[in-house]
């Protein structure tokens, strides 16, 4: 068998693989990277996180959204929008993602291979695709592969009026209603989306609230801006069929849509379109596992110890294929520590305890920390500080006076515990907590610390007069 050698192979040139190669790289490595597309990116770059974060934008730019309590609600930049408007920011920004990364990997000196890959022994990785036919041969191997939509035989995607998150920008017209499948963080931020640009969105889940990891408090927040936006929220409920109707047999009822979702409560919902977004499945079907000694669960993740190594020692898994959380920002981290790992470097790893998570809903949420649940179940004594953005100026010039902070701290020792937020710049603003808990900060850093007028900033210190207002009040008592 003639092989290419490499110290490194990647699998997947998305946020993790691109990370694990690089760092390789900066060790003196011969890497490459194997990419199943046409271009680099992963499906981060091409389909999922940046395509959804650059159309978010998009309809908060054109619908005036964030300005429409200073200007009223008929406030917008462009009076009829359509899915061409928002695909071509969309485009336009993903293209210079990819092209940044191709520079990144390139100056590394990273080769980079595009076509099929698939184990033909634990050390042999066959490529194969319109621009190669090869055998690469690998000392250290990382899968990075990500994952793809999850498919339901209950849901018969088609690609027009029924329609995965991969496949959302393709939707010919902006339609008047939509039925979202999945109350998880893909199918709440579109959801957003839709309802935001005037579309009667329909959101069905079948637990009994939306986004169960995050804190409760702040997630009635977000569904009462759902329901304010005229979203319906079907919680509790369970899709047993979908049916795409057929227009031209005269079947399409205009005042119904052209999709019908049947419910096990025996409801039935209609719409334009249909959004199935439950859950996603792991990228590993063409991989031939069993050849290099691997096996995926039914949801195609990878088993990994602590610092990303399978039960195969030259084989590290990193990225969305292993898992919870599914954050790029996390999943860059793991292909960081998997390659060190891989060349026997012992770099300190991050503490998962203190990873941020965005959730790019209107508005947004970020948090960081234990919620009042968790700390309540594990009897942990805490206090709560609570500010609005309505109470800082910055919050009124924006025009954002529903946001809120909310700041989880140890009754005790005031040590920080948790940050949670909801409304624009969350997922900025709560770097600043990060901050002070990864150096094990307390509340008062808050009270003693400046920050700059006006600013959201300035929600922390506010926040910190509240709870230790509250705090002083039951020791009083």
């Amino acid at each position: 068998m003639n092989a290419v050698l490499y110290d490194l192979v990647v699998i997947g040139s998305g946020p993790s693989g691109q990370r694990a190669a690089v760092a390789a790289a900066k060790r003196g490595k011969r890497v490459a990277v194997v990419e199943a597309r046409s271009v680099v990116g992963g499906v981060c770059v091409n389909t999922g996180t940046i395509p959804s974060k650059t159309m978010r934008e998009a309809v908060l730019h054109l619908s005036g959204y964030a300005y429409r309590s200073v200007y009223g609600m008929s406030y917008r930049v462009k009076e009829k929008i359509t899915m061409a408007d928002l695909a071509f920011r969309v485009q336009a920004v993903i293209r210079t993602e990819v092209d940044v990364t191709e520079a990144q990997l390139s100056r590394n000196g990273i080769d980079v291979v595009h076509g099929m890959a698939r184990f033909v022994d634990p050390q042999h990785i066959r490529v194969e695709g319109p621009l190669a036919d090869t055998t690469l041969e690998a000392e250290q191997i990382v899968l990075a592969v990500g994952t793809r939509p999850a498919t339901s035989p209950k849901v018969p995607v088609n690609g027009r009026t029924i329609v995965n998150s991969d496949q959302i920008l393709d939707l010919p017209e902006l339609p008047r209603s939509l039925i979202v499948v999945g109350g998880g963080v893909v199918g709440v931020e579109y959801g957003c989306m839709f309802a935001v640009l005037g579309v009667r969105v329909t959101l069905i889940e079948k637990r009994d609230r939306l986004l169960e990891f995050a804190d409760r408090e702040i997630v009635e927040a977000l569904s009462y801006h759902l329901r304010d936006s005229r979203v319906t929220l079907r919680l509790g409920e369970e899709v047993e069929s979908v049916e795409a109707l057929n227009a031209e047999s005269g079947a399409r009822n205009p005042l119904q849509g052209t999709v019908v979702a049947n419910l096990m409560s025996n409801k039935r919902v209609s719409g334009d379109a249909l959004l199935y977004a439950v859950g996603r499945q792991g990228a590993v079907d063409e991989l031939n596992l069993p050849a290099a000694g691997l096996e995926a669960d039914a949801r195609g993740r990878i088993a990994v110890d602590e610092h990303y190594r399978t039960k195969v020692p030259h084989i590290f898994a990193v990225g969305d294929v292993v898992g919870f959380p599914s954050l790029a920002s996390v999943s860059m981290e793991q292909g960081r520590i998997a390659a060190a790992r891989a060349f026997n470097d012992h770099t300190v790893m991050s503490n998962p305890n203190f990873y941020p998570y965005g959730i790019y809903t209107i508005p947004e949420i970020s948090f960081i920390g234990r919620t009042e649940e968790q700390l309540t179940a594990d009897d942990v004594p805490y206090e709560v500080g609570m500010a609005y953005y309505r109470d800082v100026a910055r919050g009124q010039i924006r025009g954002d006076t529903t946001g809120r902070l909310k700041l989880i701290f140890h009754r005790e020792t005031r040590k920080v515990l948790g940050v949670h937020i909801i409304g624009e710049g969350a997922a900025e603003l709560v770097h600043i907590g990060q901050a002070v808990m990864t150096l094990d900060g307390t509340v008062d850093y808050f009270i003693e610390t400046v920050f700059n007028y006006p600013t959201l900033a300035e929600c922390y210190k506010v926040a910190a007069f509240n709870g230790l207002g509250r705090l002083h009040r039951y020791q009083a008592e």
